[in-house]
């Protein structure tokens, strides 16, 4: 059986130590998932630490956990950040859960000229939480170590900010002639790729983020959901990298 993975603060653990998991997470641990004493649980900072062990106390919203293992997954070279247009129903969630199972390290929301959801300022923050407790629920139903970074929304003069930074800026485009895998990547460093929305990117957005240096790329032979191109991206430019 798969052992369970709950985020938790880990203050420099070492093997022996006990370490409790409350609040929230505790409480889905203790009383919803019904751990017992002497199961053994994965837990994780988010951010890279983890300790596994034998749970050695249970109380109502907690759990003790004995540290057998510290664990501790190193940052990559290079730092896969998605620029996630606006979908409506659940892809946008779905994008995320997908990119964050793949090893993504930062999603930014972007509402794109054709996207037809559309973040009200009242609505920015309900959006935020949404997507973060998808990224935090999806890193740990696949084991992740790291939760991806889930930023605030940007403008898109504020993407075109963040291409210029880049070290290697990608646009998914379906009419573009260059597939993505004949781009060559960095070393190290940020790489950028933008994801349109189900209307697809404006001529006008495409001239704004090429011009800032990006590279209008195609992924696919077929025209893909704005919930999975993200995540075919992801997986080409990780193949790419090894």
């Amino acid at each position: 059986m798969t052992e369970p993975l709950f985020l938790g603060h880990l203050d420099a653990p070492k093997v022996g130590d006990q370490v409790a998991l409350g609040d929230a997470e505790g409480h889905h641990a203790a009383d919803v998932r019904r751990i017992r004493a002497g199961e053994v649980v994965l837990i994780s900072d988010g951010a890279g630490l983890a300790v596994r062990g034998p749970v050695t106390a249970v109380a109502k919203g907690e759990l003790t956990v004995e540290v057998a293992e510290v664990l501790q997954q190193p940052a990559a070279p290079i730092r896969y950040i998605a620029v996630q247009a606006l979908a409506k129903g659940d892809r946008s969630e779905l994008a995320v859960e997908v990119l964050t199972e793949a090893g993504i390290d930062t999603i930014y929301p972007w509402q794109a000229e054709r996207s037809i959801v559309k973040w009200a300022a009242d609505r920015v923050e309900r959006g935020l939480l949404r997507w973060r407790a998808t990224a935090r629920e999806a890193a740990k139903q696949s084991r992740r170590f790291r939760v991806p970074v889930v930023a605030d929304p940007l403008t898109t003069p504020e993407l075109v900010a963040l291409i210029q930074r880049a070290d290697l800026a990608l646009v998914l485009h379906e009419s573009a002639e260059r597939p993505l895998s004949s781009v060559e990547l960095p070393a190290a460093g940020a790489v950028v790729f933008v994801i349109g929305p189900e209307g697809g990117l404006t001529d006008a957005e495409v001239a704004a983020f090429t011009q800032a240096g990006a590279q209008a790329v195609t992924i696919s032979d077929a025209v893909l959901r704005t919930s999975t191109a993200g995540v075919v991206a992801l997986a080409q430019l990780q193949a790419l990298a090894k």
